[in-house]
């Protein structure tokens, strides 16, 4: 029996990672954890300079050994994705893992209450960034022999929950999108998978679904079932950095829900 050949996967020290979404949330959790872990070439990519700054500064203070690099990134504008990739490629050496951890303003609400317009859009502008940045770092993992991409999306993908048709269904496209990635990219020792979170606590997005309305009651309810815990921008964060790592390196294809026991799916 042939014996296939080991795919590249860095100790951490080694490795370059980005982070689109890194300026807050999970993504910047997932910069703290992997620097923990012992990363020291990362780039955050995300709109806002501000934040991008702050972050930087957190995750410096965290380890001022870390080489923090923020690249301004519309993740909906393809010549910005193309550019900040090449950014990062150039400023890392490599890109041994991408996490994909954007969010958008949409919040869930009943379909016959969903403005018209609203439903490409919410398609679009959930699934699309983390197609993109895949669809741009795949091949220079392939060149190299080797990475792993960890999407974020929500259990909103395996879970008929009433108000997010359209968020389902955008979420249900970024699952089916990584794993058919993963299976194309396993030949050349890319990895890639998903974590589908319910409500994570402490959020920008927890706070918008929170606020008001349709969405408030939904997630409170969430809330009750999680009896282990509203998931943290850390626990998530911890599994994104296993996924990073070479501790997973035969992992691949899987979508995890990592949501306090709300759902099972």
């Amino acid at each position: 029996m042939r014996t296939a050949p080991s795919p590249l996967v860095r100790d951490f020290p080694d490795a370059g990672v980005v982070i689109a979404g890194g300026t807050s949330g999970v993504g910047l959790a997932s910069a703290l954890g992997f620097v923990d872990a012992g990363v020291r070439r990362l780039a955050l990519l995300a709109r806002s300079p501000e934040r991008g700054a702050a972050a930087q500064a957190a995750v410096r203070a965290r380890c001022a050994e870390a080489e923090v690099h923020f690249i301004p990134t519309d993740a909906d504008d393809l010549a910005q994705v193309r550019h900040s990739v090449e950014a990062a490629h150039r400023a890392l050496g490599s890109i041994d893992v991408l996490v994909n951890s954007m969010t958008s303003p949409y919040r869930p609400e009943l379909l016959h209450r969903l403005p018209l317009e609203d439903v490409g859009a919410i398609l679009t502008r959930q699934a699309l960034p983390p197609m993109h940045l895949t669809r741009v770092v795949l091949p220079i993992m392939q060149e190299q022999g080797g990475g792993s991409i960890v999407n974020v999306a929500s259990d909103a993908a395996k879970v008929a929950t009433p108000g997010e048709s359209v968020l389902g269904a955008a979420m249900a496209a970024i699952v089916m999108f990584s794993r058919v990635a993963a299976i194309e990219g396993k030949r050349n020792g890319v990895r890639v998978n998903v974590l589908t979170p319910s409500l994570i606590a402490g959020t920008p997005t927890a706070a918008n679904v929170l606020s008001d309305g349709f969405s408030k009651a939904l997630f409170e309810k969430a809330a009750q079932l999680a009896h282990l815990g509203v998931a943290e921008p850390a626990d998530l964060a911890s599994l994104i950095v296993f996924l990073g790592g070479p501790a997973s390196a035969r992992l691949t294809g899987q979508a995890i829900s990592v949501n306090g026991g709300i759902s099972a799916a």
